[in-house]
This record gives C-alpha cells, structure tokens and sequence, in this order.
C-alpha cells in the first residue's frame, strides 16, 4: 500500500496525507491471538513502537488506536457527527444495553431519548438523590460493625458492589431488593465476563449457542427479569407510599420537548437496565481502586481524613458539603485517572477524515483506551504515581481538556456523570471519615483484569480498622 495520499487544496497539491503506522507480525507485538491473551500489553507495544496512532486488524476487523488529546478532540467534539457508535465493542455489549443511551447508535432516536433524560441528571437534579447515598452508606458501615471484628479482612470490591445497587435501586426504584439485588450483581459479572473475553476474540458469533454464550444469554434474561419486575410492579401501584419520586417515576412521565410524547416501555426498560448497569460498575470499580490507592498510600489517606475532620467534625456528609470537599474529590478524580472502570470506547469513522496528517479511513473502529491516554508521559509526570495533586485547580489547568476523558467528551459525555461524581465523593467520605481499610501485611499486588470494564482483578481485599 501507498505510504502517503496526496490532498488537493486550492488549486494546488497541499503535504501528502500518510498512512497510519500498521501493527505487522513482524513487529514482535504480535497479532490477533496476542490481542486476546493481553490485549493491554497488546497495545502498550503498539503505542511503544508506532506513537500515539497505529492500526491492526483483530480478525480482520479495522482498528486505529488514537492516544493523543488533539486527536480524540477531533473525533469527540470537533467532528463528533463524523464518527458514530455504530462500532465494534458498543456491538459487542448491544446484546446486553440494546437501544439505552450507552451504545445506541442511532442518532435521532439517542437525541430524543437523551433530551428526555438530561434534566433528570443535572447537578441540581442529583442533589435529590445524594441523601440514598449516606444513607445506604452508614447502613453498610452498621453492617461491617456488627459482622466483622476490628482488623477482620474484607473483600470491598464485593461489599461495594451491593452498596452501589442498594443506592441504584433505592434512586430508581424506591425500593430495598436484597436477595434480588444479588443476583443482578452475579447476573452482570457472568455477562461481563463472556462479553469481555467475546470481544477480545470475537467467535463464533454470538448467535452461535456455545456453552459460554447460552450463560450470557440466561444472565441477559436474570437482569431483563429483574428492571421488568420493578416496571411491572410501579405500572400497576404508582409511587411507592411515602416516597420521594424516584428516577423511574421521572422517566415513566418524561415527555419530549420536540414530538410531546413519552418514551414506550421496551425503551423504558433498555434505559433503566443501562442506569443499573451504569451505575454499579462505576462505583464498585472505582470505589475498590480508590480504597486499594489510599491503602497503599497512608500519607495521602492522612491528608484525606485531615479535610474530612475539618469540613465534617464526624458527622455524615451532604449534598451541600460537595463543593467544600475538594482534597475527597482529588482523590477521586485520580483514582479514576489509574484505573478508569469504562477504560476503553470506540467510534466509528463514518466517512474517511485526517488526523493529525494521516488518512482516517471510512469504516475504522477508531478506539480510546484511557488507560493508556491517562499514563500519557507528555501529559502525565510520573503516570503511574498515586498523585491527587495532579487536580488542583492549577494543575488541572495546565493541562489539554482531553488528556482525561474517564466518563468521554463531546454531545455522548456519559449522562451519569454528576451522579457518579456525587456516589463517589460521598461513599468514600462516609467511610473514611470513621473507618480506615489498611493492606494486610504480605498482600499481592492487585492488577488490573480488562473486560467490557476495568476489573480489580480477584477484587480488592483490606483490613477493617476504626480511626
């Protein structure tokens, strides 16, 4: 193939567009079967050799990997009409989300169900969910008292996981589900694991019912069983009594601005299924990370608890107590840094573009790995160092918007993003202000599992210790 394309502009013959840098055998990076063993080493050798874009072919399948501000810029904003979700991994995890907000790739429906939706997830609109937050978080901390003695090793990545669909469910549903709640939670990590390893060699298809495929297939069905139950239960009996109206009531009565109509209940559900699912992985991932860092870190934890004392003197935090806890959301802001949960997206090329002077062809899957993008040397001074400092107001801007993208950029920013922001600052503040989780002595390194989403791998187990 040509390395370089010439451009006509005004008349004349402008530089020639090159051609992206190709992953080959030859390399020593390896190919498909190397993808799908590690796909992380994978494309670190790909951005170690050929910079920050390079293309391989996954069973054939055109990627480009991009890891440059400018450049997922460009693809996000700047041209973000250009490049749709019509992509390899959002077909990967549509069996699971069908048409919700997450990997819908059409655009008018995505519009209509996005001008719904959004003002529900304002900041305002979030504040009137915080109070499920501390509530559900202190119930989990009465919990730990009660069950496990001081220094009692815990596994938090699970005790995360059930606190983040209690707070999912109480938010949408106005409910407590318990037994239920558990087994969404086991429902969905069957459906991530088969999923994940799917699109790290995707075959046969999905549509073939193998053994792994007939488990996704039953997992999709457990969770489908579950949001239908709650819709089923609000349709015949209203608002539960004594409530304060819930998300699903606020989406059971959104109406669209432009056509005066609401949305039909299969929508309803393939929305509500992408909250759940949304906001549990979020939280149980970055929640577990951002434990496992403190945990490794005492000096950044004791700076931690320092604001803690000062803005809290003890009590529970609210909604109102966000803006003054600046240091908690640092922590936060990196923690997802190192360890984004949604690691990875993609976009489609609709038609062929340039980037950064090469030729973008039409058709690419054109891919984001922020895990990558976040340990961007240029960007980042010793990426991997645990560093909240890192978003300080003055650090934060000296460096490009789309040097960190963890909930993406551009008209699909994720929708929950105040949300998760608020769940997050919250639990952690909650916790740390009465309870430390400390690393038991001799433990292993946890390392990171790449799925559909970034896994603590084995999950993250400390010691429980009260301040």
């Amino acid at each position: 193939m040509s390395e370089t394309l010439s451009r006509p502009q005004g008349g004349r013959t402008a530089a020639p567009l090159k051609e992206i840098p190709l992953v080959r055998p030859r390399d020593g990076i390896g190919g498909t079967l190397a993808f799908k063993r590690d796909q992380l080493a994978f494309l670190a050798g790909g951005l170690a050799r050929h910079g920050d874009i390079f293309r391989f072919r996954p069973l054939g399948l055109p990627m480009v990997m991009v890891n440059h501000p400018d450049y997922i810029r460009q693809i996000l904003v700047d041209k973000g009409e250009q490049y749709d979700k019509n992509a390899a991994i959002f077909k990967v995890v549509r069996p699971v989300l069908r048409n919700g907000l997450i990997a819908n790739p059409d655009m008018a429906l995505w519009r209509r169900q996005r001008r719904m939706m959004a003002p529900h997830f304002t900041p305002r609109a979030v504040g009137s969910f915080t109070r499920n937050m501390t509530d559900e978080s202190v119930l989990m901390l009465q919990r730990w008292e009660r069950d496990y003695p001081e220094g009692a090793t815990i596994d938090v990545t699970d005790e995360i996981g059930q606190l983040a669909l209690r707070i999912v469910n109480r938010s949408l549903f106005s409910a407590e589900v318990g037994e239920v709640a558990q087994a969404f939670e086991r429902a969905f990590g069957v459906a991530n694991s088969v999923l994940g390893a799917f699109f790290r060699f995707p075959f046969p298809p999905l549509s073939v019912p193998t053994p792994s495929h007939r488990r996704l297939r039953r997992a999709i069905d457990d969770m489908d069983s579950f949001v239908s139950g709650f819709i089923r239960e609000r349709l015949s009996g209203g608002t539960p009594p004594g409530q304060d109206v819930d998300l699903l009531s606020l989406l059971l009565h959104s109406v669209d601005e432009e056509d005066g109509k609401g949305m039909d209940l299969e929508q309803l559900h393939h929305e509500v299924l992408n909250i759940c699912i949304g906001a549990y992985e979020t939280t149980t991932n970055t929640l577990s990370w951002t434990f496992y860092l403190l945990a490794r870190h005492p000096e950044i934890e004791e700076r931690l608890h320092a604001e803690l004392d000062q803005v809290l003197g003890g009590r529970v935090p609210t909604f109102e107590d966000l803006p003054k806890l600046a240091y908690t959301r640092m922590v936060v802001e990196e923690a997802l840094r190192i360890y984004s949960p949604a690691y990875q997206f993609m976009r489609r090329a609709v038609v062929e573009d340039e980037i950064g002077g090469y030729r973008m062809p039409a058709g690419s899957n054109v891919l984001v790995n922020s895990y990558f993008l976040h340990r961007h040397p240029e960007f980042w001074h010793e990426p991997e160092r645990f560093d909240p400092e890192r978003f300080s107001p003055e650090e934060a801007a000296k460096r490009p918007k789309h040097a960190y993208v963890p909930f993406g950029s551009g008209h699909r920013v994720c929708i929950g993003k105040h949300f998760a922001m608020s769940e997050l600052v919250l639990v952690l503040a909650t916790v740390a202000r009465s309870h430390r989780l400390v690393m038991p002595a001799g433990a292993p390194e946890v390392l990171p599992e790449a799925l559909i989403t970034l896994h603590p791998k084995g999950g993250v187990h400390l010691q429980l210790e009260h301040r």
